[in-house]
């Protein structure tokens, strides 16, 4: 029963990947390919100055992959390898919870289990560390900002799961619309603390040294000598787009999981009639 269920995850995974690339393709692309002519122009104009100041050039490396394979193959097989990944993790967060969170309907599980995972795996930390485009971020900081970010959702994932016990706990004394509230407010408040406490990324000691404190990454104006502008500071339109469309591929992605999970879940349950380890047979309809 197990392996149907995350079968079925997976496969849910992989045919929401395809919707969320189709979105990301039309939308989030164009935004990518305005970051990298972006950073382009910027390289070029800091190529003028270097020279100017006789400094030694970098020799320039030649991407193995031309942008139209990036754009297209490239994306399109990241997408739907991190669906099937999501999708798997779905399912087996679905089998957990199945009776553990009350009398829930297995559809009415599956969508509450897609928004935890939207939640954990990408909005909360997005919240801290949103996503950027080519252009921001640098060499240097990578490291620490893969560690920043997988930390920021491990620590959404933990409250998550911590604030459907603490709900749960809470709804004999409060009621489940009261003990609901309370414990997202928890959530809210812990999470609130981790945020200000973990750095901004433009506060990490490689930004710092090189290009000063600022908030984020974003590429500054670049001037000369003299102080004077010779390349503006990254499009601030360009970037609220990128993430807006990220968000948008996200949301795609994980409501897509929901919808199709939910029904082949309550096809599997019907005819094999029995849940999932912990839940009651009865919540599970006997068809879809």
């Amino acid at each position: 029963m197990e392996r149907k269920f995350i079968v079925r995850g997976i496969l849910a995974g992989i045919i929401a990947g395809l919707l969320a690339f189709v979105f990301a393709r039309i939308f989030a692309e164009p935004q990518i390919q305005a970051a990298i002519d972006y950073e382009s122009g910027r390289d070029a104009a800091q190529h003028v100055l270097d020279q100017a100041k006789g400094v030694p050039m970098e020799s320039e490396h030649s991407d193995p992959f031309s942008r139209t394979v990036q754009g297209n193959a490239g994306i399109g097989v990241g997408i739907v390898a991190f669906g099937a990944a999501m999708g798997g993790i779905f399912a087996v967060a679905f089998m957990l919870a199945a009776g553990r969170t009350g009398k829930l309907r297995p559809r009415t599980l599956a969508m509450l289990t897609a928004l935890g995972g939207f939640l954990g795996f990408f909005m909360l930390p997005f919240l801290k560390y949103p996503a950027n485009p080519p252009a921001i971020g640098h060499e240097e900081t990578i490291k620490d900002r893969s560690g920043l970010f997988l930390l920021m959702v491990c620590v959404s994932i933990v409250l998550l799961v911590l604030a459907v016990w603490a709900g749960q706990r809470l709804r004999p004394r409060f009621g489940t619309w009261n003990a609901t509230l309370l414990a997202i407010a928890g959530g809210a408040v812990v999470l609130g603390v981790v945020m200000l406490l973990l750095p901004s990324l433009g506060e990490l000691s490689a930004n710092v040294k090189e290009y000063g404190k600022h908030a984020t990454e974003t590429p500054q104006p670049l001037t000369d000598d003299q102080g004077k502008i010779v390349y503006p500071g990254f499009p601030a339109d360009v970037l609220f787009k990128f993430r807006l469309y990220s968000v948008g591929a996200q949301l795609i992605l994980w409501a897509g999981i929901g919808l199709i999970f939910a029904p082949m879940a309550e096809r599997l349950l019907g005819k094999a009639g029995s849940q999932p380890a912990g839940s009651p047979v009865e919540e599970a309809p006997a068809s879809a």
